[in-house]
């Protein structure tokens, strides 16, 4: 089972038949331990997550579907959404599903969508103890091989055959071509043909042995409405913010994320503030400030700060009032943060006169939206602060601090089933941090090129301000001493890379 797919010997006669005589032309094959049942839910899945398949591509968007009598297709009118299904017939199989798929691309700018009809076959006529065949073919919707996307194979169609033997328990799954004429095999299109069976039998070996997936993506907003927005977003912005890039830092890696978590914001936004004004944000530890700066190119009023200054600042912050001159009116400020709650332990920094015009005590007007992106020293403080002030909020962990500013690991999530690594174990800490202030969590594991992309959001609260006790749980979760000492200390060291 552990080795790669065989090849099929040049010359191999078909091992499907096209009733209008058309040639499919076998590439590779591999043994298999999972049955038909498996099959057709890996093949469901790869079907609606093109994405699995192709880095190039951001999702499917499904047009078209119909099952049993009414998957001929003939009936099915083409219009402006949904073009008409293009359907094969195949000697002893019986159409038992179709899809038309849209297949959306990361960058449309280079490659167009197209259209797909996917076809679901069964074996018509067999007995139970027979071995059993079932298949998914794809067809574009393409006059020539000149209208193939880079993404998708230069091919008519190509097919997925699943073969089954009850009686030893084992089968095959096989992929196939059908070629243009005028176009036919090379050396990628054999690569891309192998690394298709290989997926698929990756995955329904996998379903097999029970594997369930851990991360579940656009469970608050959904995938399609996220990824046009960030589409739009990145046409817009991200050539011009990555060819005058002036951090040390990797451009492309920055621009990409923050035009994603923008994206995110932009309609989650969308959805709370539908029947109100936007009220503001606040970006805490915003870093090199291009989030703030997005957002207000959007349209959004807000602004961030953080303990040192970014070279981008010069370039991204703005007066929000341009009547005015003072630095409170930039919308990014260099600010540490020294909570009020803290006053006792913040009142000697206040006698410093160099630093008493540096600090922000945490303090936000009612319902400002709080954002806290990879804030590190600021992560646990982040559903505090949101309590204290009555604000929603998301807060995207990455290092691990704890309420001291300090470093530390949080310990191993209890639940079984979670994972008990550092970022895990802090994603779990401080969403217990939230819970305990209150607030209804919930999570999105953000589509950014970031391994630490767990969103957690608080928008609604599930017990009154008035029943949380700040103190206590600042005590609980470890109490708050040196924070200000290693706060001030942020002022006098360079930045890390986010």
């Amino acid at each position: 089972m552990g080795s790669d797919p065989e090849p099929f010997a040049k010359g191999s006669p078909s091992l499907i038949r096209d009733v209008s005589g058309a040639t499919w032309t076998p590439l590779f094959r591999k043994t298999c331990s999972f049955d038909q049942g498996y099959f057709f839910k890996v093949m469901n899945n790869l079907i609606r997550n093109p994405n699995i398949n192709s880095s190039w591509l951001f999702r499917a968007d499904i047009l078209i579907e119909r099952d049993s009598a009414a998957a001929s297709g003939q009936d099915i009118e083409a219009d402006a959404i949904a073009p008409r299904p293009i359907v094969v017939q195949f000697e002893g199989f019986g159409l038992d599903r179709l899809l038309v798929r849209r297949l959306i691309p990361r960058n449309p700018q280079r490659d167009p969508p197209l259209d797909q009809t996917c076809l679901i076959y069964r074996s018509s006529g067999r007995g139970e103890a027979e071995v059993s065949s079932s298949m998914v073919v794809y067809k574009p919707h393409v006059a020539s091989h000149s209208d193939v996307p880079f993404y998708h194979p230069k091919v008519k169609a190509l097919a997925f055959l699943h073969q089954w033997d009850p009686k030893l328990g084992e089968g095959t799954v096989s992929i196939h071509y059908h070629f243009f004429d005028d176009y036919e095999s090379s050396p990628k299109l054999i690569r891309t043909g192998l690394h298709l069976i290989s997926t698929l039998h990756k995955h329904g070996e996998g379903a097999k042995e029970g594997y369930v997936k851990r991360v579940h993506h656009d469970t608050i907003i959904p995938q399609a409405t996220v990824q046009s927005t960030y589409t739009r977003l990145k046409k817009t912005y991200a050539r011009k913010l990555i060819e005058g890039w002036v951090e040390v830092t990797d451009p492309t890696k920055h621009c990409f994320e923050d035009l994603a978590i923008a994206a995110f914001l932009i309609e989650l936004w969308a959805q709370m503030y539908q029947d109100s004004p936007f009220p503001g944000f606040v970006d805490i530890g915003c870093g090199n400030g291009l989030l703030v700066h997005i957002l207000r190119q959007e349209g959004y009023s807000g602004w961030g700060f953080d303990a040192r200054r970014r070279k981008s600042w010069d370039i991204f912050s703005e007066r929000i009032n341009p009547a005015l001159e003072e630095e409170t009116n930039d919308s990014l400020r260099q600010l540490v943060l020294l909570p009020a709650i803290l006053q006792d332990q913040s009142q000697q920094a206040m006698h410093d006169s160099e630093l008493a015009h540096l600090t922000h005590d945490g303090m936000f007007p009612q319902g400002t939206f709080i954002i806290s992106n990879h804030a590190d020293e600021l992560t646990p403080w982040t559903p505090i602060l949101a309590t204290i002030s009555n604000c929603p909020f998301i807060m995207i962990p990455c290092c691990s601090h704890n309420l001291s500013g300090a470093r530390f690991r949080a310990a191993a999530p209890k639940e079984q089933g979670k994972s008990a690594s550092a970022y895990s174990s802090l994603v779990e800490w401080v969403k217990q941090i939230a819970h305990d202030c209150g607030w209804d969590v919930e999570t999105e594991m953000l589509r950014i090129p970031s391994t630490r992309n767990t969103g957690i959001i608080g928008r609604n609260r599930l017990e009154d301000l008035d029943s949380v006790d700040i103190p206590a749980i600042l005590r609980k979760y470890g109490g708050t001493s040196g924070y200000v000492d290693n706060a001030i200390k942020l002022t006098k060291t360079a930045p890390r890379g986010h």
